[in-house]
């Protein structure tokens, strides 16, 4: 980022802090009574927390940004002011969430108030805040901020803590960059992968019988089976081994991995089976290394790479549960890898090279790569962790790959790589990670017999590569908007006849179509060619084939892509090794 990138950042987190500010004297004048929380800047906008007299609804938005927008023209100064704790406890009084923010301040902290005040220095608005802010509402540009929306959201988070309105909005400099922002929305909207997965059917949730969980549909399952079964072919081409671990275990297995002491609150009470306390498993690593305990082995066998697609369960609050991108049953693409020591920095590297690899034969080829360093709470002697970070940073500056180091952002038990992909958007999506342990190995008591003769321990890789199937889904449904590359499309092809007379052609074709193993369907509904032509192009079929009295008599199809270009047309045989090629060679064009 260039000094100006970030002087532009800072210069928008301060217009949008301020205008949270106006929102929040717009909506006390509004509503007398109201309590106020906190307001910050985030990205790409602002919030405002409040406790309110009556619940408001969207349609009170217009009312309020009319009352910002005349605050805005009345040209208020921000003036920054410090007080003595106390004086500052009586000014806040009657916001009692503001006087716990006082309190919670250091005794040597100065605090200090934003106070908003019209052109005679009248005070119309004060709030607790450490700024920085504009000088003055006429730096905010009234054409270029918007209200977007209104949540609950529980004071400090805490569930048990009153539950607040939240108010979203978002500014810019100037009109041109708010409107650009709203388009950018309204793309983002249109390829929700909630919306998306409800208009191609391929999958669904169902509250009323458990949140968090994914059903996938006939559209889904198809789309499912072809990417696992690609990643187990490239799987067992770059020398994995494929396992199949059960969903529950004993409680002493994350007692013994550490997750009951790092990670109890995001796993599910135990359940008592036969005077035994059993986990709904949350990670697979356990059941991996049950494996490896089960036969001796030596550094001749090493190294192991063992995958896992491996359905976990781990607990998200209500409020955080998103769709596909935040659930709480997944399929995790899971592997470990058991080497010795000095094998280890070339397994890092190849882990590495064949997650890019993956994620570019996906069409992501923006990815950025995270370092993350021991947390606070963490196990292992500083040196393995430095040694380890080490070996971590060569693997990601071998690829060439831009890295940032994300300070204390490692597991409890070893540094990590996370790798972030921007999709077609531009967003970016935490995805892969690659964690290095040496933590489980040695309180399993896992050996290997090294070329001494003597019992070593492994060194241990987790990684898991796409994440797990149901973001992974959310986020490819995202990308292409579901317009899908034909090899993971769920529907590939639909043949579509002129008129009922050809349906018996249409028939033929598809059959064949289907020996060849495609996911083909015959439109054969009363509807006219216009209609059906635009049914397939709403369910994003990459390839139509209109079939009529010519193509019959010559045993070929015509050729109509999604998007509306078409190919010259060819016999039934000559399109379906033309397919057959793309789906092959994974190609992400029709």
């Amino acid at each position: 980022m260039s000094n100006n990138d970030g002087g532009q950042a800072e210069k928008r987190e301060i217009i949008r802090h301020s205008v949270s500010h106006v929102l929040a004297e717009a909506v006390t004048k509004l509503f007398p009574g109201t309590k106020l929380a906190i307001g910050p800047a985030i990205e790409n906008g602002f919030y405002y927390d409040f406790q309110l007299p009556r619940q408001i609804v969207n349609e009170d938005l217009a009312a309020v940004e009319a009352e910002m927008k005349a605050i805005i023209e009345a040209r208020e100064d921000f003036v920054r002011v410090e007080l003595p704790r106390e004086e500052a406890k009586k000014r806040f009084a009657d916001q009692p969430f503001k006087a716990e923010l006082i309190d919670e301040l250091a005794a040597e902290e100065t605090i200090t108030v934003y106070e908003q005040r019209d052109k005679e220095g009248n005070v119309r608005f004060a709030d607790l805040c450490r700024g920085p802010h504009v000088a003055n509402t006429r730096e905010i540009n009234s054409a270029a901020f918007k209200l977007q929306s209104i949540a609950g959201a529980y004071w400090r988070g805490d569930e048990k803590r009153p539950m607040l309105t939240r108010i979203y909005g978002t500014a810019w400099e100037g009109p041109k960059e708010l409107k650009a922002h709203l388009a950018f929305l309204d793309e983002v909207e249109k390829r929700d992968h909630r919306r998306v997965g409800k208009d191609l059917d391929l999958f669904s949730t169902h509250e009323e019988a458990g949140a968090g969980l994914i059903y996938w549909h006939p559209n889904g399952g198809r789309m499912r089976v072809a990417i696992e079964d690609f990643w187990r072919k490239e799987h067992y081409r770059n020398g994995y081994e494929i396992l199949y671990t059960p969903h529950i275990g004993k409680r002493w297995l994350w007692e013994t991995s550490g997750h009951l002491g790092f990670y109890s609150e995001n796993m599910y009470s135990p359940m008592r089976i036969d005077k035994d306390d059993y986990i709904l498993k949350p990670m697979n690593c356990p059941f991996h290394i049950m494996i490896y305990k089960n036969k001796g082995w030596s550094y001749r066998d090493l190294p192991l790479r063992w995958a896992e697609l491996g359905t976990v369960y781990r607990y998200e609050r209500s409020g955080v549960l998103h769709g596909l991108l935040r659930v709480r049953g997944f399929t995790q693409d899971d592997a470990h890898i058991f080497c010795t020591p000095d094998q280890m920095e070339g397994e890092i590297r190849e882990v590495l090279r064949f997650s890019l690899w993956i994620w570019k034969i996906f069409g992501f080829k923006d990815i950025k790569a995270y370092l993350a360093t021991k947390p606070a709470h963490s196990v292992g002697e500083q040196d393995r962790w430095d040694a380890a970070l080490e070996s971590l940073k060569k693997a990601v500056d071998a690829e060439g790959l831009s890295c940032e180091l994300d300070e204390g952002g490692g597991a409890f038990y070893g540094p990590k790589i996370d790798l972030k992909v921007k999709d077609a958007l531009g967003r970016e999506w935490q995805m892969t990670t690659i964690q290095f342990d040496f933590n489980e190995p040695e309180r399993f008591g896992m050996t290997f017999v090294d070329k001494d003769g003597q019992q070593k321990r492994p060194y241990m890789v987790h990684r898991a590569l796409l994440g797990s199937l149901e973001r992974f889904f959310g986020v490819l449904i995202e990308h292409f908007g579901g317009a899908f590359p034909v090899w993971i499309a769920p529907e590939q092809i639909a043949v579509i006849p002129v008129a009922e007379s050809f349906n018996e052609y249409a028939q033929k074709v598809t059959a064949e179509l289907k020996a060849r193993d495609f996911r083909v369907s015959a439109e054969l509904d009363d509807s006219r060619l216009n209609a059906k032509i635009r049914a397939c192009q709403t369910r994003k079929i990459p390839y139509m084939l209109v079939v009529g009295e010519k193509e019959a008599a010559s045993g070929t199809v015509s050729i109509r892509l999604r998007d509306g270009r078409q190919l010259p047309p060819m016999q039934t045989a000559a399109f379906a090794d033309y397919v057959q090629q793309k789906v092959d060679e994974k190609s992400l064009e029709l």
